[in-house]
């Protein structure tokens, strides 16, 4: 039985406590976090559960080997040093994945270009053969790493990002990715213990990563392949076993999860989406605009979402986000309202003083996850009954 090894946990901006959190409760070791990224040891089995089970994890790698070097020849000889063999045949496919940061090396295609060229000349020197490249589905994903002159060479166990959960198939103009909508929630306190709503749902992403939160579903049980499966050592019975293991841990959930969008044909596809993942039993959808809404029951609502920016959807911003601070005051009493947005500008007309402001990036762009306390009575008298 394979001991434990060195892994490489890949995040996004802002989420690397999140995920150090997630590898902890799942028993993982040596924890160390880096930036977008946390080192942690385990062995085969939970390489596995990482992958099936962390939320904002984009990858999980295997670290290889560790050079310094100096130039592209360089890169070429250690990528070369490896025995490719022992992860791969000549007859699989496989891809180069390159990050660089540094003066040394500016050119993050060039070097995934040098690396790809050092294994295909050694299958072609040992066997007169060569690999192909398969930039989608590779059976192999090599990732490499350079910081100034450092270089890292790992396995991608992921494959394809981890935020491809598998359950959505349609998608609206602006999607929020998964790893950010479940870091968003998480970062927002969101685990299930009140109603929840996401006013301006989309697609219904939020809406089904609440879901899998409240009901501890593994975020990565609809995806159809792991990297890993791939692998020359890959153990599907132990992974059944992973996953066994993870469902026996779901739980149960006794509030709402409810979702609005103006757009119909948007509303179709976040139903599509939900019945992929198989979560209708928890949650609703409506057809309706929430500037006209109204909070349904007396109980504590936890509320987040993903408005427009005005980037992709064309929205008069100023008057949109008064209008959700209106909407908030008036209609929302008790609710912890969260969402996310990129529109640093707007943010100033939402008339609702914010009790937190993270900041995050979606893609490229920087963004604050802010919160608004929205008490069932006035803010002094909160104060007084606590």
């Amino acid at each position: 039985m394979e001991g434990n090894f060195k892994m490489l946990a890949k995040t996004l901006f802002g989420f690397e406590e999140l995920l150090a959190q997630e590898l902890r409760e799942l028993g993982a070791g040596d924890i160390t976090i880096g930036t977008r990224s946390v080192s942690f040891t385990g062995d085969k089995g939970f390489m596995y559960k990482a992958n099936l089970c962390c939320r904002t994890a984009i990858k999980i790698l295997k670290p290889l080997k560790s050079f310094v070097i100096k130039d592209e020849n360089a890169l070429y000889a250690a990528v070369k040093s490896i025995d490719w063999s022992q992860y791969m045949r000549v007859n699989d496919t496989f891809a180069v994945n390159a990050t660089i940061s540094g003066e040394q090396f500016t050119h993050s295609l060039f070097v995934a270009q040098k690396a790809k060229d050092a294994v295909v000349d050694q299958f072609r020197e040992q066997t007169g053969d060569r690999p192909d490249v398969d930039l989608k589905f590779p059976d192999l994903s090599i990732d490499v790493h350079i910081r100034e002159n450092r270089c890292t060479l790992s396995l991608d166990s992921s494959g394809v990002s981890l935020h491809q959960r598998g359950y959505r198939l349609s998608t609206n103009i602006a999607p929020i990715n998964e790893v950010l909508a479940a870091g968003c929630l998480m970062l927002a306190g969101w685990k299930g213990h009140s109603d929840f709503m996401d006013p301006m749902c989309g697609s219904g992403t939020m809406l089904i990563e609440a879901a899998m939160i409240a009901c501890n579903i593994p975020p990565n049980l609809n995806r159809r392949q792991f990297g890993f499966e791939n692998w020359h050592d890959w153990d599907p019975d132990l992974f059944d076993v992973i996953e066994a293991s993870a469902l026996k841990k779901v739980r149960e959930f006794h509030f709402t999860i409810k979702g609005y969008d103006l757009d119909p044909s948007v509303i179709e596809k976040a139903k599509e989406n939900i019945n992929n993942a198989g979560l209708n039993e928890f949650i609703t959808l409506e057809q309706a605009d929430f500037f006209k809404t109204e909070k349904e029951k007396e109980r504590h609502l936890h509320m987040v979402f993903n408005p427009p920016y005005g980037e992709r959807i064309p929205v008069e911003m100023e008057a949109f986000y008064k209008n959700i601070g209106d909407t908030l005051k008036q209609n929302y009493k008790d609710t912890e309202a969260w969402f996310i947005t990129s529109n640093l500008e707007s943010l100033k007309h939402v008339g609702l003083r914010t009790s937190r402001k993270i900041k995050l990036y979606n893609g490229s762009l920087e963004s604050r996850l802010v919160k608004y306390d929205i008490y069932a009575g006035s803010k002094k008298a909160k104060y007084q009954q606590e």
